[in-house]
């Protein structure tokens, strides 16, 4: 599944584009008349998140975490969410009810996997942490947490829950295969623009058959683009690549012996994962994502990474923003 790679992210990129990403939330934010302390811990909350789990994604600062600071690295790792979750909390204010609950959260994934770091094999314990981080997000249980600004809720619920499961499963678990890290496979380009048209050809003519999607492009939509795009990629397109991919699948594939059977049932459910969008039950979109799942975890399984099922991913969804309703 691994190819030899020609290009890795490094860490003054990352930088560089967590900046431009934080700045550009910063400045939204003041054009929609929030400031003030309450604004700016809540901002830099969402900052230390993203920079968390974007910055682990540079595998020479991975390669750090998991081999000079070691197991003490792993731990510490762990408990960045909590750290968010307190000072999110304690300085733009919530109830203690569900800052007990977002401790809770934060820290109990890392805590049930603990004792399974560094093994090959599959668990179940795998399997419920894998829900632990993600049904709360899908059932929108966790919005609450985060309450100010309205703006933030989803963004700041989509960190800690990638932050949450990037601290369980790639650096304390160290679960072999996610494909975590930022780096350009050789044939990779090839792979994200055939899956795309091929998956286009498919999903356009379906989704207009079956009333999902209309041809509808629109210059309100277009001149979002930017906004967009950001938000999708770091927000929609990486973390459900993460989960979907390079956990569901991954483990899927491992416990059933057969990395196709492992796609077609993480395509299942990624697919499923759409069903609760209005109109409920929305089996239309369960169709087209399931369709989508198996192009980005095919292209996935081809490269061992999870950066051109995520550019696929954004590409997707960017262009139904921009020419679909």
């Amino acid at each position: 599944m691994a190819k030899s790679k020609s290009w890795q992210m490094s860490l003054p990129v990352a930088v560089a584009i967590w900046a431009v990403v934080v700045l550009l939330a910063a400045f939204a934010g003041i054009h929609l008349g929030y400031s003030g302390s309450r604004f700016a811990i809540a901002l830099g909350v969402a900052a230390a998140l993203f920079a968390f789990e974007f910055f682990l994604a540079v595998p020479k600062v991975f390669g750090i975490v998991q081999g000079p600071l070691g197991q003490r690295g792993a731990v510490l790792a762990a408990l960045v969410p909590l750290f968010a979750v307190l000072i999110y909390s304690l300085g733009v204010g919530g109830t203690w009810k569900y800052t007990l609950i977002g401790a809770a959260y934060a820290v109990l994934p890392a805590l049930l996997l603990a004792s399974s770091a560094g093994r090959s094999g599959v668990t179940c314990m795998d399997y419920a942490v894998a829900a632990i981080v993600w049904l709360p997000v899908e059932f929108r249980w966790m919005y609450r947490l985060f309450p100010f600004p309205p703006q933030l809720t989803h963004t700041l619920t989509i960190l800690l829950a990638l932050s949450t499961g990037v601290a369980a499963f790639v650096v304390l678990r160290r679960l072999e295969g996610v494909g975590y890290a930022i780096e350009w496979v050789r044939g990779s380009g090839w792979i994200v623009l055939s899956h795309f048209l091929l998956f286009a050809a498919i999903a356009v003519p379906l989704g207009i058959a079956i009333g999902f999607i209309a041809y509808d492009p629109s210059i309100a939509r277009l001149r979002s683009l930017p906004a967009a795009v950001i938000g999708i990629t770091f927000f929609t397109a990486w973390p459900e690549e993460f989960l979907f991919r390079g956990i569901l699948q991954n483990l899927f594939l491992r416990t059933l012996k057969s990395q196709w059977i492992g796609l077609a049932v993480a395509s299942l459910v990624f697919g499923l994962s759409h069903i609760l969008h209005a109109p409920f039950p929305n089996w239309k979109y369960v169709i087209l994502a399931t369709i989508a799942g198996i192009f980005y975890g095919h292209a996935w399984m081809k490269t061992g990474s999870l950066l051109p099922g995520a550019l696929m991913h954004a590409l997707v969804d960017i262009s139904w923003h921009v020419l679909f309703r």
